[in-house]
């Protein structure tokens, strides 16, 4: 049996407080082939998460520590849902193709991602087009952190 435990999701935050993306995950899955994945993330506030999308999968996202703001986007870089999972919302699945990002807005957050594998590095993620790779993850992050429905992308 799989369990994460409190000092287990302890241990994940304090990585990713020392890891230089404020990024740490614990995949309960065993291989990165197998067709579920299965992961806590743990997500400073101030990491960057570039908008992407997964194209041939869905993504399932539950806040497990903090609250977290899910944006997603149409084709233009245009906010087309905003969810703030922790707070009013447990749960958010969206379908493969979907552009979306996430900010994490808790020290010591922790999020679980469930989606189809297996995980392919060239083929996991496209990020979007319309936000630089070099993007400033201060500026993007406020940008988030604010962004409404309707609002458009242009950082």
């Amino acid at each position: 049996m799989k369990q994460l435990t409190d000092p287990m999701l302890d241990n994940l935050s304090q990585l990713a407080t020392q890891s230089p993306r404020l990024r740490a995950n614990h995949n309960l899955h065993q291989e990165l082939d197998d067709p579920i994945q299965r992961l806590a993330i743990a997500m400073e506030p101030d990491t960057l998460v570039r908008p992407h999308r997964h194209v041939r999968t869905w993504e399932m996202l539950l806040p497990l520590r903090g609250r977290f703001v899910v944006l997603c986007f149409d084709d233009a870089g245009t906010v087309t849902s905003r969810t703030l999972l922790g707070e009013g919302c447990a749960v958010i699945e969206m379908p493969a193709g979907t552009w979306h990002a996430v900010l994490s807005l808790d020290c010591g957050g922790v999020i679980f991602e469930v989606k189809h594998g297996p995980y392919d590095p060239q083929t996991a993620s496209d990020f979007a087009p319309w936000c630089a790779a070099d993007a400033d993850a201060a500026q993007l992050n406020a940008w988030y952190a604010h962004a409404q429905i309707g609002d458009s992308f242009s950082l």
